[in-house]
């Protein structure tokens, strides 16, 4: 008998050591409200992103690259879950997802990777015993934060109360991360790391020399106004958008400056060649910071707008060439696509997503299922008599933020037991993408609904609706979508845990 265990140990021990000689490293990165065309190489008429640019031009640009969902929390779970965010009832941001859930780092710990997260969690508390922190969830290693964060940001590490940490705040989590890099590295093993920046989510701020590359934009944008979060009240104001945008653009050009050190060290310890490094946003662009755009739609909308994002991957030993892909992604597709890449098999409950390996290595030009979107219509829940799916203790947050909300600076969480569907569950603003053509539809509280088809080949910004002249498309897509709606439901009672 103890040589059978001894013998099992050695054959674990081998087939870890064999996936550290192999394997290659893995770093995802996510921008805050970062929407597609806020980058430079998408033609925007003024921010910097001169890294993101490179990556662009070098590796692999998706230019078609998707949220899940159009606000920040469900994508954030979509990401880590493979999965739709409201099969388990992460459905806006501040609603956590669930113990259960079967996340990435789960999966690549699995096969001998060194996992952390750091920077924005916000599926959940961070803290020590929280079921749903990054600890919980499979990361080893995380200095995280409940939310957003700005200049000096405080952070937990290991759940521990939170510390400040002073810095431009992507350049303090890349420099956490390095560290992270530098320790698995010393332990022979391939790390899988989570990089989540608080950019360039308002309230904005910015280094000087980061804002003086837009001291034009306040004169230029100074009629109209916009509302957001004051940083020193922490509540909402009105401002000119040409002094948001000068401070927002400073922020995400101080998020690139801090890829491109990051990129600088993988190249210094020869890591970048045989490390996967991606890089996309959680959702369109915010309201506040919208200029003209060829695409229809804002944060918060299921429009091409709410949820087209950048997505980038950089990967030298696969994709050795510059390459553009026109396949529809989005960030359900992870954790399908890490589980092909490290031998995993997938966790045994419906996945939304897809493998893009095939799609990296150019074997297929078209996506093999539709794309869904849908906005849960979560409202109606507020006052309801609901059996919360966690102890709301251990859903409390513990770091600071600039915004206030019912007079707090921390931020809480919520998920209920939702064991009964109704007709009810079924409405909030959805969408399908199947090939070239898209259905939009918006409903509340069982209103008549509004049904929009659109031809994205031909009319990416949504402007001309065919449901009239298409109507039997338009039916089979509804038809889709509501059988899609079903599964997702099937899943919020909980039925995939059993």
């Amino acid at each position: 008998m103890w040589i059978l265990l001894a013998a099992g140990m050695l054959t674990s021990a081998i087939a870890v050591a064999n996936v550290a000689q192999a394997a290659p490293n893995i770093i995802l990165m996510m921008g805050d409200d970062h929407g597609r065309e806020e980058t430079g190489y998408n033609g925007h008429p003024h921010v910097r992103t001169p890294v993101l640019d490179e990556i662009a031009a070098s590796g692999l640009r998706f230019e078609n690259f998707y949220s899940a969902h159009p606000s920040c929390s469900p994508t954030r779970g979509s990401f880590l879950t493979g999965r739709h965010p409201n099969r388990y009832g992460t459905f806006a941001p501040g609603w956590s997802f669930r113990p259960e859930e079967i996340t990435l780092a789960h999966v690549l710990r699995k096969s001998g990777y060194s996992c952390a997260h750091f920077g924005k969690w916000h599926v959940g508390a961070v803290k020590a015993g929280s079921p749903t922190s990054p600890g919980a969830m499979g990361f080893d290693y995380w200095l995280s934060h409940d939310n957003f964060f700005e200049l000096n940001p405080s952070l937990s590490r290991n759940g521990a109360p939170p510390q400040v940490i002073s810095g431009e705040s992507s350049e303090v989590i890349i420099h956490e991360a390095i560290q992270f890099i530098d320790r698995a590295r010393q332990d022979k093993k391939p790390f899988f790391t989570i990089i989540w920046f608080g950019s360039p989510h308002e309230p904005y701020s910015g280094l000087p020399a980061d804002l003086a590359l837009y001291d034009d934009l306040p004169k230029k944008y100074a009629t109209k106004k916009v509302r957001l979060i004051s940083n020193e009240s922490g509540s909402q104001v009105s401002r000119s958008q040409g002094e948001v945008l000068r401070e927002r653009y400073a922020e995400i050009t101080a998020m690139d400056r801090a890829i491109g050190k990051l990129r600088n060290h993988l190249a210094s310890q020869r890591l970048r060649d045989n490390t996967l490094l991606f890089y996309c946003g959680d959702n369109g662009t915010s309201a506040d910071a919208s200029l003209a755009s060829p695409h229809r739609g804002v944060k918060g909308q299921v429009y091409e707008g709410g949820v087209l994002v950048p997505g980038l991957i950089e990967w030298p030993a696969r994709i050795a060439k510059p390459t553009t892909v026109q396949v529809r992604a989005t960030t359900s597709d992870l954790l399908p696509t890490l589980c092909a890449l490290v031998g995993q098999v997938l966790p045994q409950r419906p996945i939304d997503g897809i493998n893009l390996l095939p799609v990296i290595d150019r074997q297929v030009t078209a996506r093999a299922k539709p794309l869904y979107f849908w906005a849960f219509n979560s409202g109606r829940l507020a006052n309801s008599d609901r059996v919360p799916y966690i102890d709301p203790e251990l859903q409390k947050g513990t770091t600071p933020l600039a915004k206030l909300a019912g007079g707090k600076a921390t931020r809480d969480f919520n998920n209920y037991h939702h064991p009964t569907i109704t007709d009810d569950d079924y409405l909030g603003p959805r969408a399908i993408i199947d090939g070239q053509l898209k259905l939009v539809i918006h409903d509340q509280n069982k209103a008549a609904p509004k049904h929009e088809l659109f031809n994205l080949t031909d009319d990416p910004g949504e402007r001309t609706n065919l449901v009239d002249k298409q109507p039997e498309q338009a039916k089979a897509l509804l038809s889709q979508l509501r059988s899609w709606q079903a599964s997702v439901l099937q899943s919020l009672t909980g039925a995939d845990y059993r």
